[in-house]
């Protein structure tokens, strides 16, 4: 009798285990989905401030379509893109590149590095672009505690049994040099 108790103990201890273990799995995933979600609307604010940018310098640099167009349309395909992190992080790179062409070419009017709106608009863009940095760091820290549980033993088989899997790092690609630079805001 004793052993059969010492038996139903020890499943019971480890089903209660097995349960712990499935439940921060699942609040690891909603983590993810949630940090996920922070990067998302950090992106979609810099999306809204974008063309009102566009818009700013175009009032004093007319001649410089070719430039306009191609931030309007990265901005478009980073808004399009509902990929994984991976491809969402490739439309983000495209984008930053994009936007340090715009400020660059801000550089060759005077007036316009003066002009109250676009003094406003690059203090916002800076903002955002902290957010975003901000919130892609806590992406990636939640996607690394939930890999490595998903990898550590004995967690490794609840992952298995129900199909937890690792999360995707939201980060710049490694051909990237210069994406991996923030975008220049201020003009001294």
């Amino acid at each position: 009798m004793v052993t059969l108790l010492v038996i139903m103990g020890i499943i019971v201890a480890i089903g209660m285990y097995a349960i712990a273990i499935y439940n921060k799995f699942v609040s690891l995933r909603e983590r993810v989905k949630e940090a996920w979600s922070g990067i998302d609307v950090q992106m979609k604010r810099r999306y809204d401030l974008i063309p009102n940018l566009v818009e700013t310098v175009k009032g004093y640099a007319q001649h410089e379509a070719k430039t306009f167009e191609t931030v309007t349309r990265a901005r478009g395909e980073a808004m399009a893109n509902q990929g994984s992190p991976e491809q969402q992080a490739a439309s983000e790179n495209v984008l930053s590149g994009a936007l340090k062409s715009l400020f660059a070419l801000s550089e060759d009017y005077p007036d316009l590095k003066a002009n109250e709106n676009f003094i406003g608009l690059q203090e916002d863009l800076s903002e955002i672009e902290d957010d975003i940095q901000s919130a892609r760091r806590y992406y990636n820290g939640v996607v690394r505690d939930n890999n490595t549980k998903v990898d550590q033993f004995p967690s490794n088989l609840i992952a298995r049994w129900f199909a937890f899997i690792k999360a995707e790092f939201f980060e710049l690609s490694e051909d990237e040099d210069a994406a991996r630079q923030p975008v220049k805001v201020s003009f001294d």
